[in-house]
This record gives C-alpha cells, sequence and structure tokens, in this order.
C-alpha cells in the first residue's frame, strides 16, 4: 500500500487547487453559470480555503492516511439505515434528488443554500483512506467532495460558533435490522469546528469515481477522515453552527452519542 506523507498530500494541495480553480473560472463564465449567490460565495472562496489548507499542512497538522487507487476495497460495507424512510426521501430519489437543498446556517454571516447540482460543480478534492468501524471491520474507499471548511468560509462563521451540526434526512424508527439496539430518533452527528475545519473533512457527493448511492449516503455525507466510522453521517441535508450541543435532540452530540458512544472518535 501506498501511504502518502504530509509533504506529499500538500504538494497534490498545491496542484490539485489551480485545477479546482480552472474548473471554477470555467463554471463562473462559462455556460454553466448559476446565479445562486451561495454557489458564487463559495467560488469567491475557494482560493482562500485553498491558502489556508496549505497552512494547516505546513504548520504540522495530522492528516489521515491516503492510499493508492490500487488498494480499493472489493466491497464497502454500507451500514446502519440503507434507505432512510418517508416520503420526502421517496420523493427526492425518484427526482434524482433535483430538489434536495444543503444548507449552512445556524451562527454565520451569510447563510447559504446550494442544490446537489451546485455542491457538484464547486472545487472539490478526492481522497482515498479507510473507514474504521466500531464494530471491527475496515475497508478502503475514494472519496470525492467539497471541503467543509471551504463551505463554513462561505458562510462566515461567528466568533462564537464551536460546533458543527450536520443534520441528516435518515429518522430511524428502530428496527432491528439498521443495527440492532437503535431506539427511535433523527439521525444527526457534530465536529468540534477545528475538525471541521480539517482540509480532509468533506461532504463526499462521490464514491469510488461514481455519485453516492443510496445505501451509502446519497446525495451529501460526510467524511471526517480522522474519525471513527458512526461520526461519517449520511443523507446530509444541513450543516448548523452552534456555540452548545446540549440544545441538539438528545444533547451528547450524535445519534450513537445519545446512546452511550463517546463524542470524539479519534483514530
Amino acid at each position: 500500500m501506498t501511504l502518502i506523507t504530509r509533504r506529499n498530500a500538500l504538494i497534490a494541495g498545491l496542484g490539485g487547487s489551480g485545477l479546482a480553480l480552472s474548473g471554477c473560472a470555467k463554471i463562473t463564465f462559462g455556460d454553466t453559470l448559476t446565479d445562486n449567490a451561495g454557489f458564487q460565495h463559495v467560488l469567491a472562496n475557494a482560493e482562500a480555503w485553498t491558502l489556508a489548507s496549505q497552512r494547516f499542512l505546513l504548520s504540522g497538522g495530522a492528516m489521515a492516511r491516503e492510499y493508492a487507487v490500487s488498494d480499493i476495497s472489493p466491497r464497502f460495507k454500507a451500514n446502519g439505515t440503507l434507505y432512510p424512510t418517508g416520503e420526502d426521501y421517496e420523493d427526492a430519489v425518484n427526482e434524482d434528488f433535483i430538489n434536495w437543498r444543503l444548507t449552512v446556517d445556524g451562527m454565520v454571516k451569510r447563510p447559504v443554500s446550494l442544490s446537489v447540482a451546485d455542491v457538484r460543480k464547486l472545487p472539490s478534492q478526492t481522497q482515498i483512506t479507510r473507514h474504521d468501524c466500531v464494530e471491527g471491520w475496515s475497508a478502503i474507499a475514494q472519496w470525492t467532495g467539497v471541503p467543509v471548511g471551504l463551505l463554513l468560509k462561505t458562510a462566515g462563521v461567528l466568533p462564537q460558533a464551536k460546533y458543527v451540526v450536520f443534520h441528516c434526512a435518515d429518522n430511524l424508527d428502530g428496527e432491528p435490522e439498521k443495527g440492532g439496539m437503535q431506539a427511535p430518533g433523527q439521525y444527526y452527528e457534530s465536529l468540534a469546528l477545528v475538525d471541521a475545519m480539517h482540509p480532509q473533512t468533506i461532504i463526499a457527493h462521490a464514491q469510488n469515481g461514481k455519485p453516492l448511492d443510496v445505501a451509502h449516503g446519497a446525495p451529501l455525507r460526510l467524511r471526517v477522515e480522522r474519525q471513527l466510522g458512526y461520526k461519517q453521517a449520511k443523507y446530509v441535508q444541513r450543516i448548523e453552527l452552534t456555540d452548545r450541543l446540549s440544545g441538539f435532540y438528545g444533547g451528547k452530540g450524535g445519534y450513537w452519542e445519545d446512546r452511550g458512544y463517546e463524542w470524539y472518535a479519534g483514530i
């Protein structure tokens, strides 16, 4: 297996940044111009986010190990909910997620609302990483998506914000086939602001070069590569900035955390 070091990742990031920004120029000035204000704000902040990411790498920030294409697992288990219940999600699937929105709000200066098409056009990065599940299995996959830090920078995080909450479409009903000991409740996750801003924390829209399928979180899922699998929330609809976690659902920072799991699941 090929280990991509922090230095190599930085070099790759420098090269990739130019490609991403070239794509931005094409989107901004070409035939696919969008008048979505949030979309344009993200494009305007892409270069600054690239610089911030490079500074993070140079400062010695820990990076999750990345792998070569040849290391990708032949099978990546779909865990937890495989198909969210409810008419709203069913309608979204039937419409190919054309009306799905990703919102960034809460303690921000400029709330952002993007369609899935908008998200897919934004500067993205691709990383091949290992998913480690608390159940004891692991798998390697390639993920492509937009850095959460870029989205947060675009929205303008207010000074009092400390946490980032990811709201999902998955409302669990307690069925044993969805993980056994689950009790009914809305799925959500949260990260400390510093972990959300990590260069490898992304909102993924593709797995192994293809758009996410439903079982793996379509249309958008969180990848926070330095933490365990239950932090990788699927079916993400909303990213909310807050100064406390106590007011959300069970108050412990996530669906599984409300049921006894550790909030910080670092590996």
